[in-house]
């Protein structure tokens, strides 16, 4: 996690280390970085939404995002903005009051598994839909 982190764990973006980063033109003075035991041993909240892909409930459990931002050490108020960011560079926009109302959460276990990387995971920052279907991202 890069921005408006605390102290953060790691420093600047190395272009040779972090390679796909660095043809997704990111860059960072510091970041807060998590493995994968670090994220898990959070607090964790399930949620059982309808996935679009199959059309079935599916639990998805791990930290809210307003957790793992507070562990990063950012202060956030309603007007923050996060972006999550996907392996492939695709960013979804959200502010820190729809990722607190909604309950956004990063899972890391899709029905008790972990996710793969080159399936909906490793990590995925996501709601449970069928609980707010109304609701639309803020712009």
């Amino acid at each position: 996690m890069s921005g408006l982190v605390g102290a953060g764990n790691r420093g600047p973006l190395d272009p040779v280390l972090d390679q796909m980063m660095a043809k997704q033109k990111i860059g960072f003075d510091k970041a807060q970085v998590f493995d994968f035991a670090a994220l898990t041993a959070l607090p964790a909240v399930s949620i059982r939404p309808t996935l679009e892909y199959d059309g079935k409930p599916r639990r998805l459990k791990d930290p809210l995002v307003m957790d793992v931002l507070q562990a990063s050490g950012v202060k956030v108020n309603d007007k923050t903005t996060i972006f999550m960011r996907a392996v492939d560079g695709c960013t979804a926009r959200l502010s820190a009051a729809d990722a607190r109302k909604y309950r956004y959460i990063v899972a890391t276990h899709l029905d008790g598994q972990p996710m793969a990387l080159g399936g909906l995971g490793p990590l995925w920052g996501v709601y449970d839909a069928d609980r707010f279907q109304t609701w639309r991202p803020s712009r």
